[in-house]
Order: C-alpha cells, then sequence, then structure tokens
C-alpha cells in the first residue's frame, strides 16, 4: 500500500487553540498517534472553520476560551453548516464549572475534558468521538442508500401507474377508432390548463393522472352505435351518452368481487378494500361530467357553471381542442387556428371563460404537446413531468 494510500485511510484530527505552546504540547502529547492519525493544528476559530469547509475531518479538539470567537461560537457555526455539523467535538476548558460541561454538551459537544489534559485520558476520547462517528457515517451511508433505493422503486411504480392510466383509457379510444396518443395529449393539456389557472399542484398532477380515463365508459357502448358512420338516431345518441354514468360507474363503484363467504377471502381481499384515492375520485367526477356545457345544456345532468368540476371543465377544452385538430375517417383535422376560433366561439356557452382565458395563454404549450406527442410518436413517460 502506497503513502498516499495510506495517508487517505487515517482518520483526520483537527486540534484549536489561540496559544502556540498548547499546540506544541499536544503535538508532542499525540506523536505516537501520528501513524493512525493525521493531525492538523490552527490558531483561532475562523481558521478552523475554513479548514474544516476545505477537507474533511473526523473530529475537532477546541480549546473554550479564545479571542475573537471562542470554543463556544465555533461550535455553534459548526452545528448550523450541513459540511460541518456532523463533526464530533471535544471541548478543551482550563474551567472546572459543571455549567461550562451543560453548554458545551447542549451546543451539541461530543464532551468535554479540563485543562492541563492527561495524554491518556485524551487519546481515549479521541477513538471514542472517532468510533461514534464511523457509526455515524456508515448508518448515514446505508440509509443514502436505502433513500435512494426507496426512491427508484417510487419513481418505477409512478411510471406503471401512468403506464396502466394510459392503456386503459386507450382500450376505449380503440373502439372508436381514435388509436393515437389521443389521451395522452390530453393528460398534458389539462395539466398545462390546471398550472395556467394557478391550481395547486397535486391538483395538477392528479388530474394529469385522471383525465385520460375521461372517455373510458364507451366501453360499454355498443359497437353499432360507437362505430355507425351515419348520423345517430335520438335513441342511439341516448346510449351514446350513457357512456359517461358508465365510465362514473367503473371508477367509483366498489370493485371487490361479491361473496356468499368474505371471509373465505382471508387477507387477500385487503387489495380490494374502498379506498379514498383521490385520483379514482377525479377521474370518476371527469368521466361522468365531462360532456356538461357552462351554460346547462350538456348531459348527462345537466349541471350549469360552476355546478361543474373544474376538472371537468378544464377536460372539456382540452378534449374539444384534440379533437378538433385530429383527423378522423369522418372529418379532416382542423387547423390551429380553426380550432381556437371554434373554442373561442364557445367560451361562456359550452366551455368556462375562465378556462377559455387560460387556454388562450398557453396555445404555444398546446401546439407543442401536439407535436411531440403526434398520433406516431411513442408515449415517453417522463416528457414534460417536471414542474
Amino acid at each position: 500500500m502506497g503513502r498516499r494510500e495510506l495517508s487517505a485511510m487515517k482518520k483526520r484530527i483537527l486540534f484549536v487553540d489561540d496559544e502556540p505552546s498548547v499546540l506544541d504540547g499536544l503535538r508532542r502529547m499525540l506523536r505516537d498517534e501520528r501513524g493512525r492519525w493525521q493531525m492538523s493544528f490552527v490558531g483561532g476559530a475562523d481558521e478552523a472553520l475554513s479548514a474544516m469547509r476545505e477537507t474533511g475531518f473526523d473530529a475537532v479538539v477546541s480549546d473554550v476560551n479564545m479571542p475573537v470567537k471562542g470554543g463556544f461560537a465555533l461550535l455553534a457555526e459548526m452545528r448550523r453548516d450541513a459540511r460541518t455539523q456532523d463533526i464530533p467535538v471535544i471541548i478543551l476548558s482550563g474551567r472546572v464549572e459543571s455549567s461550562i460541561k451543560r453548554q458545551a454538551l447542549d451546543m451539541g459537544a461530543t464532551d468535554l475534558l479540563n485543562k492541563p489534559v492527561d495524554p491518556q485520558d485524551l487519546v481515549a476520547r479521541i477513538r471514542s468521538v472517532l468510533r461514534l462517528k464511523s457509526c455515524h457515517d456508515e448508518l448515514k451511508s446505508h440509509n443514502e442508500i436505502l433513500e435512494q433505493r426507496v426512491n427508484e422503486r417510487t419513481a418505477e411504480l409512478a411510471a406503471s401507474r401512468l403506464d396502466i392510466i394510459w392503456r386503459l383509457g386507450k382500450a376505449a379510444e380503440y373502439r372508436d377508432e381514435e388509436t393515437g396518443n389521443h389521451v395522452v395529449r390530453v393528460g398534458y393539456y389539462c395539466r398545462t390548463l390546471a398550472r395556467a389557472m394557478g391550481m395547486e399542484p397535486d391538483f395538477a398532477e392528479t388530474l394529469f393522472l385522471a383525465s385520460p380515463l375521461h372517455d373510458i365508459g364507451k366501453i360499454g357502448i355498443p359497437d353499432s352505435i360507437l362505430l355507425k358512420r351515419d348520423v345517430l338516431s335520438d335513441p342511439e345518441w341516448e346510449v351514446m351518452k350513457r357512456h359517461c354514468q358508465i365510465g362514473g360507474a367503473i371508477l367509483q363503484n366498489d370493485p371487490r368481487p361479491r361473496s356468499t363467504r368474505p371471509a373465505s377471502l382471508g387477507e387477500s381481499a385487503a387489495p380490494f378494500a374502498r379506498s379514498r384515492n383521490p385520483m379514482l375520485a377525479m377521474a370518476a367526477s371527469v368521466a361522468l361530467t365531462h360532456h356538461e356545457r357552462w351554460d346547462g345544456t350538456g348531459y348527462p345532468a345537466g349541471l350549469e357553471r360552476e355546478q361543474i368540476p373544474l376538472e371537468s371543465r378544464i377536460v372539456a377544452v382540452a378534449d374539444v381542442y384534440d379533437a378538433l385538430r385530429s383527423e378522423r375517417p369522418y372529418k379532416r383535422a382542423q387547423t390551429e387556428a380553426e380550432s381556437f376560433d371554434i373554442i373561442a366561439s364557445e367560451s361562456g356557452r359550452q366551455f368556462d371563460p375562465e378556462v377559455y382565458t387560460a387556454f388562450e395563454g398557453v396555445a404555444d404549450e398546446f401546439a407543442s404537446i401536439r407535436a411531440e406527442l403526434a398520433d406516431d410518436a411513442c408515449c415517453p413517460v417522463g416528457i414534460g413531468s417536471q414542474p
């Protein structure tokens, strides 16, 4: 092992005292420890703080009585600085009052020794705080590794959840030939609008997850109606409108299987317990009410103005914008300008004027999302996901 590697393994100790004779005495006293410790000696608190910020130390031994800035002031600054707050400190004092020791310990000192210091006692105390520092560093490293693993697992679960939501949303779209990234774009549009309206981050993120499920109820509409190219008859239109209630029921009703012997399920029934999942609650609200209109002429309940949940008022604009900009077998895609004109003409009738105002302000972001998530593009989980 080379000298550099050996030096790197040594514990680093910093000694602080304003009297050079005391520092010289400490050097002589501890000369037998030079093979195990790398010792530095400085004459004041400010010099000590600079040294600690430049070089990591495993322990500090400081006199308490120094001019300008004493040991307690040094200790206080160390404990306020993230770079030095975990370094154990042994305070040296020529005073024997118990109040000094109490103050030192209250301020975060690891130990206190009275001057003149017994060499063996000093070595023993330094060894003790070094063992404490090693245990602390090992625990801190272990916690950092655990935290990293938890963060990685949390990110994986979040990505999986988003993937499942998008796939469920697309399941309904596949049935009426909207097989592109429509539901994905709607999620990004809605989050953009919510942020533009000054909504809380939790609301915006929950809407981002919930809005792709707005048309999940189309799964329950017969193909003869859902795929019909001609104008729907009045009875057929009434069936089509039921996709709102169907979607709300899918997302809101208790998913647990009915059983005459629920006890037989044992603990396995726990994952099916009815929960207050805010994402599912919002998704159910959106599925049920996203076809309500600001003027009260929408369906299924004829809600108007603020009776319509805000999340559904936002989804209504996002959904219509993307539908206008998309080509379908029965229509051409509208231009950006045409789409904005149509939505503008419906502000105060179909759409909440406040949502429309926010929509006007994020036109460029909508166009960017539309371009980046075109129907022939993949759906990267990370796109635009940072606040």
